[in-house]
């Protein structure tokens, strides 16, 4: 069965910078997921510096009536943050709301249609024609 757009819930994990303008691009991701779903409900947290905290998130989407709830990490690859910072944190938040299903998804940075896409952009820079390798 799927889940109705009223209880399920997004997280987009991010790691968290001292500078408040770093956040820009992430905020403005969730406002276009709000505005193209609105029913869903859209969260960002961070692992240190801002807030809220993954579990503060998870803890906002179950008062919310979440039963459902996708963790995006925004992050290019899996390095040691998402490989065992997060993990613990998953397990935090799922341990705090046991009626809560949360699924951990994969780094943002390694799905195709991201990766396509970073691709592109590095492609629009270059000259429209190159000449071959010597």
């Amino acid at each position: 069965m799927t889940p109705t757009n009223h209880s399920t819930g997004l997280i987009l994990f991010a790691h968290g910078a001292r500078d408040p303008r770093w956040a820009g691009p992430f905020q403005a991701v969730a406002e276009r997921l709000r505005a193209q779903r609105p029913g869903v409900q859209v969260r960002l947290a961070f692992l240190e510096f801002m807030e809220p905290s993954l579990p503060a998130a998870g803890a906002e989407l179950a008062t919310a009536g979440c039963q459902h709830v996708a963790v995006l990490p925004m992050f290019l690859g899996t390095g040691g943050h998402v490989r065992k910072d997060l993990p613990l944190l998953m397990e935090q938040m799922r341990q705090a709301h046991p009626g809560l299903c949360f699924t951990l998804h994969p780094a943002v940075g390694e799905m195709p249609a991201v990766t396509a896409a970073m691709a592109d952009v590095a492609l629009g820079l270059l000259p429209a024609t190159s000449l071959p390798a010597a």
